[in-house]
Order: C-alpha cells, then sequence, then structure tokens
C-alpha cells in the first residue's frame, strides 16, 4: 500500500529543530539491516508484487533507489516549487545481489549529503518544505516500510528496528498514537498493519515541514 496524498497536512506545530549528527548513522544502520534480511531472499522470486503494493519486489528496489538518491538530490539543489530533473535506477539486467548494492551507494549518497547539509537549508518536498532531518526520515521510512513490504513476499519474519523508527515516529509523525511499540506504530502509520483498538490506516501521510 503506497501513501496517498490527503487534500491538506494535518494542523501541527512544525517540529522541533533537531540536530543532523545522529541521522546519517540512523540510515547507516537502516539500511544494512534491510540489506542484510534482503539478501537472505535474493535467490526468490521477484517478479512477485511487494506486499500489498502495486509494483514487484524487483520494482519496488528501483523505487528506493530513486526516491533515496532524489531525497539526496533535492538537498543538494534545494529548489522551491518542484521535484529534481535527475533520475536515479538500478540496471533492469542486474541480478538482485547488485541491485542491493545500488541500493546501499543510494543510501550512502543520501547520508552524505545530510551530514553536508547545513542545519537551516531547506528544500521542497511534495509533503512540505523539509531539512535535511526530514529528508533522512525520509528516506528511513522508505527502506523500513519497503523492505517490510518485500519481506512479506519472501516469507523472512523482519520488522523495522525500535531506535530509528522511533526517531521517525518523532520526526514526521507527530499525531503517532503513543504506548505501543515504536516498530509496530511506524508500521501503523504508514497503513501496514493494525495496531490494539486500531484499524489498518487506508490513507496515511508524513508531515515533511
Amino acid at each position: 500500500m503506497t501513501a496517498t496524498p490527503q487534500t491538506a497536512l494535518p494542523s501541527f506545530a512544525d517540529p522541533v529543530p533537531t540536530a543532523i549528527e545522529p541521522w546519517p548513522g540512523l540510515l547507516s544502520a537502516v539500511v544494512d539491516d534491510c540489506l542484510a534480511v534482503l539478501l537472505e531472499g535474493a535467490d526468490q522470486d521477484w517478479s512477485r508484487r511487494a506486499g500489498d503494493l502495486d509494483w514487484t519486489c524487483r520494482q519496488t528496489l528501483d523505487h528506493l533507489a530513486l526516491g533515496l538518491v532524489g531525497y539526496a538530490g533535492l538537498l543538494i539543489a534545494r529548489p522551491h516549487d518542484r521535484y529534481i530533473t535527475l533520475f536515479a535506477s538500478l540496471d533492469a539486467d542486474a541480478p538482485v545481489p547488485a541491485c542491493l548494492e545500488g541500493l546501499g551507494i543510494a543510501t550512502s549518497l543520501l547520508g552524505t549529503t545530510v551530514r553536508d547539509t547545513a542545519a537551516d537549508a531547506r528544500a521542497w518536498h511534495p509533503w512540505g518544505h523539509s531539512d535535511a532531518t526530514g529528508f533522512a526520515a525520509m528516506g528511513i521510512v522508505e527502506l523500513a516500510v519497503h523492505t517490510y513490504d518485500i519481506t512479506r513476499t519472501l516469507g523472512l519474519p523482519w520488522t523495522p528496528a525500535a531506535e530509528p523508527s522511533a526517531a521517525v515516529l518523532t520526526r514526521l509523525f507527530p499525531d503517532a498514537p503513543s504506548g505501543h511499540d515504536p516498530s509496530a506504530t511506524l508500521l501503523w502509520c504508514t497503513g501496514r498493519v493494525v495496531l490494539p483498538g486500531l484499524p489498518r490506516r487506508t490513507r496515511w501521510q508524513w508531515y515533511g515541514n
């Protein structure tokens, strides 16, 4: 299930600025975790749909590479009202392990860009003009939820780690319900699972400002 843009962003105060320093490390830890589990299923059929997405597992990897490089590009170019003109894609003929290598490269590019971006810099995103910490958090969301989608199809038990999930919830989901495991809460916020007393979301959006 992909994010469905809503007609308006929720009415939240802008998040308190956070230090850039922990975010590149969080990105690195998350991609290492994701690549390790995805590599376990590299010899399976990646032409199957990833979870409930309309994309195959292989197409989902391409979406990830495009998004992560795109976030880095947005932070570098800092447009005010549009997406950048650089689009990244994985070699359609490459084996899955090589595509996973490409995903690691894309994440490293984003992490380095986040580290080198001034704290007061802002760049356009359709869900709000964001700083470097916001784009790092977006990258983590993309990696976490789409790895979850793919591993469901591949039959590999996996959930996002708690620490980066909690950081992402604080940065991008100020309306997240409290009192639940942060990994499960992140999956609920992005329409993947139910939480006790809370049905699965059919529409969702992070707060990008």
